[in-house]
């Protein structure tokens, strides 16, 4: 039995691959990298920038929040830029930029000495975004569509993962080494995502001049369900704003937890990154369903879940119940932007893949920007409890969004 499992092992490994399945496996990895390197700053960002001055607990919310929202505020702006540039020149280009960009930013915020370098830093690493957006259009457009349901939900695991995850390997790299080299470390391994993004990722396209590119009104003619696909967007602001309004209160939440003793830091960076393990396990199989079942079905699904989760986490006493929550809100993970991905892939025109991905992550990045604002504003009038409660009024909002704009999609499938 042993010998067999072995065997079977080695000849999925050795087997000939297709193109599309050689740039998923590199691309898995790129996507993990760079949702690490948005990510890993989360348990330690208001540690780190309470060393780079003297600031008041108000005042030191107010510049988490923004040292968190700079980032995406910069990548709202410029993501529909980039997105026709990768229809014009190629969505591999955008990968090459991304990840050779990202590593020169990350690395120098390990050698800033006060709070504006940093918050200007953040605002440079949204210009060097898309990494994520490219990798996902060029994914779909070179995967067979009975396959993608199930392909971008694993694609989706190296992303949503490395978010999750990032804060653990911040928190651990961080408590063992300093704030400063945790920067350097995430900077080498994205160079060499530059490096394997460069010499392993192929993409068979042909340049568009850019006075064929279709403008965005004649893309959004072409779509069959256009309020579905807008209303994707918008469902992903919601999403991202969701997810991110305890970004910049985490670490402060669970030190209130802990009555203040403990390794903030590291258990930070556990907590924030429990999600990661449930996602990693439950999105290829939310793919599958939703190839089976409907994507707009396992979002639904999703949110309700997620609805259902986050409003204890407002009345927890202790760390441990936080843990059991936040593994909950990793399987609602796994349901929500792999579902929305393969609904704006079923639904988009493929030549335009590249500026379809990149209008939706700039409505991921502006729900981003607000995450962090609403978790920043909340605390500071109702608490950090107080973020938690209006989470959940936010995914009930997304919910009947979503429920209102897959309708026509549901009722057609019933005929």
């Amino acid at each position: 039995m042993i010998a067999l499992f072995f065997q079977r092992l080695k000849e999925r490994i050795t087997r000939p691959r297709q193109r599309w399945e050689q740039n998923l496996i590199v691309l898995w990895f790129g996507t993990f990298m760079a949702g690490i390197g948005f990510s890993l700053v989360m348990p330690f960002m208001s540690l780190y920038i309470d060393t780079l001055g003297d600031f008041t607990p108000q005042a030191l919310n107010l510049w988490s929040g923004l040292a968190f929202s700079a980032t995406f505020l910069v990548t709202t702006l410029i993501s529909p830029w980039w997105g026709r540039l990768a229809d014009q020149k190629g969505r591999k280009l955008m990968l090459l930029r991304a990840s050779l960009g990202m590593a020169v930013v990350i690395g120098m915020m390990g050698l800033v000495t006060n709070v504006y370098q940093l918050v200007g830093l953040r605002l440079l690493q949204g210009v060097f975004s898309g990494y994520i957006s490219n990798a996902t259009a060029l994914v779909a457009t070179g995967t067979p569509k009975a396959r993608s349901g199930q392909v971008l939900g694993t694609l989706s695991t190296g992303a949503v993962t490395g978010q999750l995850l990032g804060p653990l390997l911040g928190g651990v790299t961080a408590t063992a080494f300093g704030y400063r080299t945790t920067f350097f470390i995430t900077a080498s391994v994205l160079f060499v995502v530059f490096l394997l993004s460069l010499f392993f990722v192929h993409e068979e396209f042909t340049p568009v001049e850019k006075e064929a590119l279709q403008p965005a009104s004649a893309i959004l003619k072409e779509l069959k369900y256009p309020h579905v696909v807008i209303g994707m967007f918008v469902t992903t602001m919601i999403i991202q704003a969701s997810n991110n309004s305890i970004s910049p209160i985490i670490s402060l939440y669970i030190r209130q937890l802990l009555g203040g003793s403990g390794n903030v830091t590291l258990v930070s960076g556990i907590i924030a990154s429990i999600p990661g393990v449930a996602t990693l396990l439950a999105a290829p199989r939310m793919g599958r369903l939703g190839d089976r079942i409907g994507s707009e079905r396992v979002l639904a699904a999703g949110l309700i879940l997620a609805i259902i989760v986050y409003l204890p986490m407002a009345f927890v006493s202790n760390v441990w119940q936080l843990g059991i929550l936040r593994f909950l809100i990793g399987v609602s993970d796994a349901c929500l932007l792999p579902a929305v991905n393969a609904l704006i892939t079923k639904y988009s025109p493929h030549h335009a893949a590249g500026r379809i991905f990149s209008y939706n992550q700039s409505f991921q990045a502006t729900g981003n920007v607000f995450g962090p604002m609403i978790g920043s504003s909340v605390s500071s009038f109702f608490g950090y409890r107080g973020v938690f409660i209006s989470t959940s009024f936010l995914v009930l909002l997304n919910y009947l969004l979503v429920r209102k704009n897959t309708a026509e999609i549901q009722h057609d499938h019933k005929k």
